[in-house]
């Protein structure tokens, strides 16, 4: 297992054939991903388990479906809060993001399909599903080595591996037009457990902790892993939301694509995580609770939305694991109304 660092951004090689759980390869990535994640919040991967067909199949898939008529665009396609079409708006005019769910499932892809093509579209129903198929395993890789890195029991991996649920989300940048601001879009982080992003065009930047941002390079074969909010949550702040922006430096329309992963049920920050040098910091996490308060009045206001939705005050040691047990008998008892959640 390789890894270097390019201007303080570690990149981890998936490519290696003998990269298998419990050999010194697989020990050593463990540590790194972990390292990384909690250093930065994201990383970049080498993974060449996409093979060029299905690469360019999807970008091609992805183009025909920003090709259509905005009034197709804004169909119903789920009832999941904001995984549908957005489209261009105040402050980001030049973005556009379409979001598939469950690109796992064949019958998921040509549900979607259907709705955007009543007569059918064969190339973009299996471009989609062999695209998502290919990209999670590197998912699950990931996450194995987190879980893993940090000696959580394997039935507590298969369990969110079970549960969750994955937006293939296909973006657009168009070429500003003179005068106008080239922002594509303005720094973030995702609402996700985690995010695989790749552009087939450059403008992707990360903020890194010391506040500089570093330029993504553009490969087929490269892949930026970046934790979000939920992850956030789940590790109790020991790894940051990756904050990352858009710029549109080309002089062609800027695609890109990001496999989201999310919770189909109530997550909590690991209690293996919680002690008296990292206290307690969130409640239990409804996740599609969460992007329903997103868009909200009280969340735009913010200064952190996942901690206005589930943060809790700061306490440490003996108050931390009491707070902890608080929380969770409060959980137990008067659950939270979960809607939106898994089919």
């Amino acid at each position: 297992m390789g890894s270097q660092t390019l201007s303080h951004l570690p990149v981890i090689d998936f490519t290696n054939e003998n990269l298998k759980p419990g050999t010194e390869s697989w020990i050593s990535a463990c540590k790194v991903v972990r390292s990384a994640l909690e250093d930065q919040g994201v990383f970049l991967a080498l993974y060449d388990k996409v093979g060029s067909e299905t690469y360019n199949s999807v970008y091609n898939a992805m183009k025909n479906i920003f090709d259509l008529s905005v009034e197709t665009k804004q169909r119903k396609t789920t009832e999941k809060p904001i995984f549908s079409y957005a489209g261009p708006r105040s402050g980001i005019p030049l973005y556009e993001s379409v979001g598939i769910m469950n690109p796992l499932s064949l019958e998921d892809c040509q549900k979607y399909t259907h709705i955007m093509w009543p007569e059918g579209n064969d190339h973009f129903c299996e471009s989609v599903n062999s695209y998502g198929k290919q990209l999670v395993e590197l998912d699950h890789i990931v996450k194995r080595m987190l879980f893993e890195s940090y000696g959580l029991e394997k039935k507590k991996i298969e369990s969110l591996v079970e549960s969750t649920e994955y937006v293939l989300r296909g973006y657009k940048y168009r070429i500003p037009e003179e005068g106008e601001s080239n922002l594509g879009v303005a720094p973030h982080s995702d609402t996700a457990f985690l995010t695989i992003l790749n552009q087939k065009v450059e403008g992707l930047g990360v903020k890194l902790k010391g506040g500089e941002w570093f330029e993504v390079d553009v490969s087929p074969s490269l892949y930026l892993v970046m934790g979000g909010d939920a992850l956030m949550v789940w590790s109790n702040d020991r790894i940051p939301a990756c904050e990352h922006r858009v710029f549109i430096k080309s002089k062609i329309e800027r695609y890109s694509l990001g496999l989201l992963s999310y919770a189909g049920k109530i997550m909590e920050p690991q209690e293996e995580l919680v002690d008296a040098e990292h206290p307690l910091h969130y409640k239990p996490f409804d996740h599609y609770g969460y992007l329903r308060f997103f868009l909200s009045e009280e969340a735009l206001k913010s200064d952190s939305r996942i901690k206005a939705f589930c943060g809790l005050f700061l306490v440490s040691g003996k108050a931390a694991w009491m707070a902890y047990l608080d929380v969770y008998c409060q959980f137990i008892w008067c659950p939270p109304t979960y809607t939106g959640g898994a089919s």
